[in-house]
């Protein structure tokens, strides 16, 4: 991905909405139109910020890159979308430049538009069932749905035209929604529609979980999130802070002691996995939800304000290959590492990442090690980090998840100089409700065990996110979390 600058972009996405002024589009003709490159920072200016790096699509880019979409009949893409939204409809309103429709469209089903529009891997969702990434074949030529979508929820928030949801009147039922991140929003926001009253317990001191500690600001401004909490609360939604359901007060003792009719689990999957290597506990190790809380949570970043200690790291090793790694290994650079290695023990191809943040990643001069991953974390006197021993693999056959399976190269290990290490592999669920609650039952990686309707094995508690699912998407979260506010919305019109 080559950097052009915004200004550039516009002036060619106005060329390109002047030659299709007044033309009667036929789908071969769609197909032609190329697609609109995001707006960007420079690399070299952005990795000295924490400003968002995707400045988002001009009027014209989406007006051009609406025209691409060719409304099929059958909407391919909306069955690619955890929450159903009417793509095609949304894209014809914002390609009209009646951005307020468009918004309606979209918030029928989904509630934080700005949010997805930005973090969500379109590309294996929406985007990779779209009939012009097909013809063209090639997913990336896709039509740019999130990108559209993330023009019109900031187009009307910045016209000041976002609106709060109207409510029900009171029915006298209480419920508890015990996380909020976007799980527990969404079933925040369902519930409190139809009238019940709503109490959000947050572990934090601040809402939102992984869209506040974990995600950084380049990648979601953190104001876009508080909007949405705002709004919330707007709604008649009480949040309470710093309350640890299983320390504070036991989940049974919400139902049976302070009169919810019901309770919703949406705690999300924030507990670190480790690889189990020799030198996991040498100073200088850590892990990513900790590094990534730190900076966004507590804003390490800001040094002149925050007083959030954070390690002085010069040469870093980021160890994995989702977002969360590309997230530690760009903020591990933006906090003054000099240099950022990422090792991940299969190939590009293989990486979960979205493509975007590895192009991002790329360009601001993250170095990527594939086929390789650590055999042990080598010390100083001191026990500081000093080194990473590194063993190179090939691939062999697919494994359970259809990935072909890394398979170590006997004899390739060799030393990486490092002073810090921050792992990246994936996170289980916290356990705390699981051993304070008798009578739920979990997997044996610690998820909450809920039917699809998130109906869990006690009576008037459900879940939904990755408290269930693991580590998953936003959208995802949200169309699980809507299922379970349908499912409890019925219940308590039956009682």
């Amino acid at each position: 991905m080559s950097h052009i600058l915004p200004n550039k972009l516009r002036e060619q996405a106005a060329e390109q909405l002047a030659a299709l002024k007044g033309k009667e589009l036929k789908p071969k003709d769609r197909l032609m139109i190329p697609l609109q490159e995001m707006p960007s920072q420079a690399p070299e200016k952005r990795i000295e910020n924490m400003k968002e790096v995707a400045l988002g699509y001009f009027e014209e880019q989406v007006k051009v890159e609406a025209a691409r979409c060719l409304q099929c009949k059958n909407a391919p893409c909306v069955k690619g979308c955890p929450v159903a939204i009417d793509i095609p409809g949304f894209i014809k309103a914002a390609g009209e430049g009646d951005y307020e429709k468009s918004l309606g469209i979209i918030k029928k089903t989904s509630l934080l538009p700005a949010i997805c529009g930005r973090v969500c891997p379109q590309e294996s969702q929406c985007q990779l069932y779209c009939t012009v990434g097909k013809s063209l074949k090639n997913v990336e030529q896709s039509v740019s749905i999130g990108r559209i979508e993330r023009f019109v929820a900031d187009y009307a928030r910045q016209q000041g035209k976002l609106s709060v949801p109207p409510c029900k009147a009171d029915t006298g039922k209480k419920v508890a929604v015990i996380g909020s991140g976007p799980a527990s929003i969404t079933v925040a926001a369902d519930l409190r529609k139809e009238g019940h009253r709503v109490t959000i317990f947050e572990a934090f001191h601040k809402p939102g979980g992984v869209m506040i500690y974990g995600i950084p600001e380049f990648r979601l401004p953190k104001e876009i999130v508080q909007e949405e909490i705002d709004t919330l609360s707007q709604m008649g939604c009480e949040i309470r802070r710093n309350f640890l359901v299983g320390r504070t007060r036991k989940l049974e003792d919400l139902l049976q002691k302070d009169g919810y009719d019901a309770v919703f689990i949406g705690t999300g999957a924030g507990l670190p996995k480790f690889m189990n290597i020799e030198g996991e506990n040498l100073i200088g190790v850590f892990s990513a939800n900790e590094y990534l809380t730190r900076v966004n949570l507590m804003k390490a970043y800001d040094k002149e304000r925050s007083d959030t200690p954070i390690y002085n790291a010069r040469v870093v090793a980021v160890l994995g290959g989702g977002n969360v790694a590309m997230d530690a290994a760009r903020s591990a650079l933006r906090m003054g590492a000099e240099k950022v290695h990422l090792l991940y023990r299969r190939t590009e191809v293989e990486m979960p990442a979205r493509v975007e943040e590895v192009a991002h990643a790329k360009e601001e001069g993250i170095l990527f090690h594939f086929l390789r991953s650590p055999v042990r974390i080598l010390g100083n006197e001191a026990d500081h980090v000093r080194a990473l021993e590194v063993l190179e693999y090939q691939l062999g056959e697919p494994d359970e998840s259809g990935r072909r399976r890394p398979v170590a190269v006997k004899g390739s290990e060799y030393q990486m100089p490092v002073d810090t290490v921050i792992v990246a592999v994936g996170n289980n669920s916290n356990p705390l409700i699981e051993k304070t609650t008798p009578g739920l039952e979990t997997t044996k990686w610690g998820n909450i065990i809920a039917d699809e309707n998130g109906k869990t094995s006690m009576d008037r508690v459900y879940a939904a996110g990755d408290i269930v699912l693991g580590a998953a998407t936003v959208i995802l979260a949200m169309g699980e979390g809507r299922k379970a506010a349908a499912a409890i919305n019925e219940l308590l019109s039956n009682q």
